[in-house]
């Protein structure tokens, strides 16, 4: 994805302005423009990505989730990367990412009331602003999947979404969208979805009478939920069958806990998100 020069360099230099107010990732156009003041309200949408570093995703589901970004992130659109793992020294939960993309300046009355340069210098940006925040995105993204020498034996999903669902309180929006790549699969202190390194049947009434015991239900602030790589397989692993039962039951006890935890399970990729966004 080619960016041109001059974005760079004007999104460069009013970065240290972005990050002196709240954090935003994504340098503003309006700000570079001297247009604070007419910056349009945002969409009140906001796409949370969360990804499993424990999990090594193939090259086609990075790609496809890559697209599914790309296609749903909107002028207005608040985007958050998240990546976890299990507690280890290098690896841990982060928020990677959180920029906001600015909304494009229609309004006739303002636009005739502006210099011709200001105007020029706001738009230009403004059209490559999207190609920032994908190579900036993307580029973090590329980094928090495991790699094929990883070897992460425990996988930390039910604790890291409940701490990544306190730290979304802070945020505002309208619609918020969550979009889990991981494979599901527990295996902490707190539970494991395995016995005899292999993926076990679960119970999800029981399973989620655990989670309830536990305090691990979150609060998402009722999102829309989508997950890609459920269920997927280490082609490297032993006992790497999984079964429809088994898979089927993993979906229901997901789609329990997360209706629990204010959220709504639209779409269980296993492995493969087969609808878009929304």
């Amino acid at each position: 994805m080619k960016i041109s020069k001059w974005c760079l360099l004007l999104l460069a230099g009013v970065s240290a302005l972005a990050q002196a107010a709240d954090r935003n990732d994504i340098p503003s156009c309006y700000d570079y423009a001297k247009l604070s003041q007419y910056r349009p309200a945002s969409s009140g949408r906001e796409l949370v990505v969360i990804i499993d570093q424990t999990v090594k995703v193939p090259l086609q589901i990075k790609n496809a989730s890559w697209q599914q970004i790309m296609r749903f992130s909107q002028p207005g659109d608040h985007v958050v990367l998240y990546q976890f793992s299990a507690l280890l020294q290098n690896n841990f939960m982060q928020r990677l990412f959180d920029g906001r993309l600015e909304p494009l300046l229609t309004d006739k009355k303002i636009r005739d009331n502006q210099g011709m340069e200001s105007l020029k210098n706001l738009d230009k940006c403004l059209s490559e602003q999207k190609q920032y925040f994908a190579s900036v995105l993307g580029g973090l993204m590329a980094k928090s999947f495991a790699e094929k020498g990883d070897n992460i034996a425990k996988s930390e999903i039910l604790d890291s979404l409940k701490r990544i669902s306190h730290d979304l309180q802070q945020d505002q929006s309208a619609s918020r969208t969550l979009f889990l790549i991981s494979d599901m699969l527990e295996n902490s202190a707190f539970d494991s979805f395995y016995r005899n390194n292999a993926l076990r049947l679960l119970s999800p009434e029981k399973e989620l009478q655990q989670v309830k015991q536990q305090n691990l239900l979150a609060d998402f602030s009722g999102a829309k939920v989508f997950v890609a790589g459920a269920g997927l397989i280490d082609t490297d692993a032993k006992n790497n069958y999984r079964s429809g039962k088994i898979i089927q039951q993993l979906e229901i006890f997901w789609r329990d806990y997360f209706t629990a935890s204010n959220a709504e399970l639209v779409s269980f990729g296993a492995p493969a998100l087969n609808v878009d966004l929304q």
